[in-house]
């Protein structure tokens, strides 16, 4: 069983934690996380991209001059892909880009981009912060400082409800908030940091073990 350091806000150790090897431990599926991270994609795309076709355009229900004798090529209608105006051939159409993941091989892919994570050492445990009377950017700034990755682009893995850890970070444009109920394969490969408060490991591991 995997151990990790705990830090608090100042990056000063504050613990440590044993990590479920089922989770942290395993041989990284390559092809599951790839599979897993394109399926992601093609669901964010809208898919409503649409052109019409020479049957939707309107108008072009003459024919435009004689078929014989004038000297110019037949045309039986100025809506023809070739005429200005005309509809579009080999267009996109509206679609649906969704490709089906099955739940298992989801849970697999989250637990093998956790496992390749901790194994390049790219994972940091934190305390849960504590701030004043308010949300402040300026500490959050100085946390991500205190732990050393204020100039990488971090992940952030969060309570639920803690409302005022998002307000502290959201505006930082490095930092990618992800309340723990939203982890997914994407958002924890796409960073140089994967930061976890210590508090979330219990549900992380209870989901995915």
């Amino acid at each position: 069983m995997a151990t990790l350091e705990i830090k608090d806000a100042k990056g000063k150790a504050a613990g440590k934690a044993d990590l479920n090897d089922a989770v942290f431990g395993i041989e990284p599926n390559m092809h599951v996380m790839h599979r897993t991270v394109k399926a992601q994609q093609a669901d964010w795309r809208q898919g409503t991209a649409n052109t019409k076709t020479r049957r939707h355009v309107s108008g072009g229900g003459k024919k435009p001059w004689r078929q014989k004798g004038t000297g110019r090529a037949r045309q039986g209608t100025i809506r023809a892909p070739q005429w200005r105006g005309g509809g579009v051939v080999f267009g996109p159409h509206s679609r649906d880009y969704h490709q089906k993941v099955n739940r298992k091989e989801i849970k697999l892919a989250m637990r093998s981009a956790l496992s390749a994570k901790l194994a390049d050492g790219e994972i940091i445990l934190v305390k849960p912060f504590t701030w004043g009377e308010k949300p402040r950017t300026k500490d959050a700034v100085a946390a991500l400082k205190a732990l050393g990755i204020d100039n990488e682009r971090v992940t952030l893995v969060i309570e639920n409800e803690d409302v005022d850890t998002f307000l502290s970070f959201r505006n930082i444009p490095t930092v990618d908030i992800l309340p723990v109920n939203d982890i997914n394969t994407y958002e924890i490969l796409d960073n140089k940091k994967l930061v976890i408060v210590d508090s979330c490991l219990t549900y992380i591991e209870e989901v995915l073990a």
